[in-house]
């Protein structure tokens, strides 16, 4: 079996979790996933089967969308709730529904984003965690990232007792944005404490969350033999390139990795990648070698 499983992971488990499971139920260790997301963390993590894995980079390459919670107030050293606190500060006065969105308009756009010292990337060969949990200091990578919209979805609460304030949040971003550092410093820009309490991803390789399936709906689909009706084609990851249909000529050049002169692509514009499909199956992904002035493979995809 390819293609793309939308799977709704549950919370506490890992993505590497997951994929064991898949890997039991479709009965293939050619499985693996696109975007991490934290075990305390649910919602949508596309799943790639078989020939599926191929296309990972590009179901990454899309847009991701979470809802979730901050509460300020406090922060932690893993910037949600998993750590121990680390500072902590009393809200007195409530911020202001205006004073929280334009804070939150600050970190939207192509911004640099430091990742949390409790995670998995890597400087020095070492992953951040590992430093973290030896108490080893280490000066973290900037990294570029687009939030393309951050925004409360309803009314902030303010706990006049713990003097703490919960938002509910929205945010589409980019891949490589870590949305609990973005709650951080969310109550930087505010100038308090801030830790992201809860988190959900909506939307993630074009999969929305209600097209997601659980892994308990695959168990029960398992024994019926009925895996494969929520495992979406190839072509899902690759919808938004330009498609070709290739003659059985072109077909024999494509499977020996040959070229592809612009002429015979039609009405494909030679600034984007074109997919190339043959028999209705995804055969290769290819773009436009500015040097040779032909079309050539970036990705080959079946070629059988």
């Amino acid at each position: 079996m390819d293609g793309i499983l939308p799977l709704n992971k549950d919370r506490g488990m890992t993505s590497h979790d997951a994929v064991v499971k898949c890997r039991k139920l479709f009965r293939t260790r050619k499985i693996g996933h696109s975007g991490t997301l934290d075990p305390n963390v649910d919602g949508v993590l596309p799943i790639c089967i078989g020939k599926g894995t191929k296309v990972v980079n590009y179901l990454m390459e899309s847009g991701k969308v979470y809802t979730g919670q901050i509460i300020l107030g406090f922060a932690t050293e893993t910037e949600d709730l998993d750590g121990k606190v680390v500072t902590t500060k009393e809200i007195e006065k409530p911020f202001s529904d205006e004073e929280i969105k334009q804070a939150m308009e600050r970190l939207t756009g192509e911004i640099i984003q430091v990742p949390p010292m409790y995670s998995a990337v890597k400087v020095n060969g070492k992953r951040l965690y590992e430093y973290a949990r030896n108490n080893e200091a280490v000066k973290r990578p900037e990294r570029k990232i687009r939030v393309d919209y951050f925004k409360q979805v309803k009314a902030s609460i303010y706990d006049p007792l713990k003097k703490q304030q919960t938002l509910f949040f929205e945010v589409g971003c980019g891949k490589g944005t870590y949305v609990r550092t973005l709650a951080f410093d969310l109550g930087k820009i505010l100038g308090v404490p801030a830790v992201m309490s809860d988190l959900t991803r909506l939307k993630s390789g074009g999969f929305t969350l209600a097209e997601s399936v659980t892994l308990s709906e695959l168990e029960v689909a398992v024994k019926s033999d009925g895996l494969e009706k929520y495992v979406a084609p190839i072509q899902t990851a690759l919808a938004s390139y330009p498609q070709y249909e290739l003659s059985d000529k072109q077909w024999q050049l494509v499977k020996n990795g040959g070229f592809l002169a612009p002429k015979y692509l039609k009405n494909i514009n030679t600034a984007s990648k074109v997919v190339l499909n043959y028999a209705g199956k995804v055969r290769a992904l290819y773009y436009y070698d500015k040097t040779k002035k032909l079309f050539r493979a970036e990705q080959m995809i079946d070629l059988e």
